[in-house]
C-alpha cells in the first residue's frame, strides 16, 4: 500500500515549515540577545533584580532587546537600561 505524500510536497506545506524556521531563527535572536544583554549588565556590575533578570530572559522581542543592549553599553544603573520600559 502505497503512502501519498503529496502534502508534504505541496505549497502549503513549504508555507508551514518556511514559518516555522522564521519563528525559530527570532526565537534564537532574542534568546542570544538577552544572553548578551546579561553578560554586558554582568560585567558593567550592574545589579538587577530578579524581577528585571526574568523580564530580560522572558522577552522575546529581539527589536526591545536590541534596544536594551545598546543602553546597556553605557549605562551605570537598571534603571538607565529599562527607563522608558518599566
Amino acid at each position: 500500500m502505497a503512502v501519498d505524500t503529496s502534502f508534504y510536497k505541496s505549497f502549503m506545506s513549504e508555507e508551514i515549515r518556511d514559518e516555522g524556521r522564521a519563528q525559530g531563527k527570532t526565537q534564537g535572536r532574542a534568546e542570544g540577545r538577552a544572553e548578551g544583554l546579561l553578560l554586558i549588565i554582568e560585567a558593567r556590575g550592574i545589579t538587577l533584580t530578579d524581577e528585571t533578570r526574568e523580564k530580560i530572559t522572558t522577552c522575546t522581542d529581539p527589536h526591545l532587546l536590541h534596544q536594551w543592549l545598546q543602553r546597556a553599553a553605557t549605562a551605570t544603573t537598571a534603571e538607565e537600561v529599562f527607563t522608558t520600559d518599566l
